[in-house]
């Protein structure tokens, strides 16, 4: 069964330095048929204006995924990391027990356009945590790419869940197919371009629920980029 969540029905918080799509109820939205999937809990896609950003404020107990798409994000913590996160490069953030952290957009003059994922952590009151890592999806283009998992296998970033987060730049007319074992779940996500995925169309933005399916075939309509979680 795939049921479709279309870009156009998410949710929107537009503040004018922050212009933000909620997939999944968060903050003012609200909307009890999208408070999550399985363990997937948020997935907002950010423009941050020039020169602004995130002060610092807490979390507890979650697991944070950072995607950048275009420009570079500065993030500071209470663990003592400073860090630049640009495209190629994900960004992990087990809060655990509690941290407090700040995200600005470190240019003055260009957009910050980034995914931030929130999946919900299988343990809690766990030690904070903090991982970065570049992934060179281009060079890989044409297939799936780990860049998550539980055990951080295959060189990924590990998270407290049991989950594999896959990421992929397709080229127009590429087509892969994925395998899911029986009582897994999947929700894939455009990040840019057009897919079909079996006889369903989707576009940048939109995504899509999956269970009780066996193999996932995806083909780019267009050029495309696209993440798959694998969650139990």
């Amino acid at each position: 069964m795939i049921k479709i969540r279309k870009s156009k029905e998410r949710g929107r918080a537009n503040h004018g330095w922050l212009d933000s799509y909620h997939t999944f109820s968060f903050a003012n939205y609200y909307d009890p048929n999208y408070i999550g999937f399985r363990s997937l809990r948020v997935i907002n896609e950010d423009t941050i204006a020039p020169g602004t950003g995130f002060g610092t404020h807490g979390h507890r107990n979650m697991e944070i995924i950072t995607y950048v798409l275009e420009g570079a994000i500065e993030h500071q913590d209470s663990m003592g990391n400073g860090s630049i996160i640009r495209p190629k490069e994900v960004q992990k953030m087990s809060a655990g027990t509690g941290i407090l952290h700040s995200e600005y957009n470190h240019s003055q003059t260009d957009l910050v356009h980034l995914l931030q994922i929130w999946i919900e952590p299988n343990q809690t009151g766990l030690k904070p945590n903090y991982e970065q890592k570049e992934f060179d999806l281009e060079k890989d283009s044409g297939k799936l790419n780990l860049i998550a998992s539980s055990n951080g296998k295959n060189d990924s970033i590990a998270v407290h869940q049991d989950l594999d987060l896959s990421a992929a730049v397709l080229k127009s007319g590429d087509r892969i197919s994925y395998f899911l074992k029986p009582s897994r779940y999947a929700w894939l996500q455009v990040v840019r371009g057009a897919i079909a995925l079996k006889d369903l169309s989707l576009e940048n933005g939109d995504g899509a629920a999956i269970s009780e399916e066996n193999e996932l075939i995806i083909e780019a309509s267009q050029d495309a980029e696209i993440l798959l979680f694998d969650l139990a």
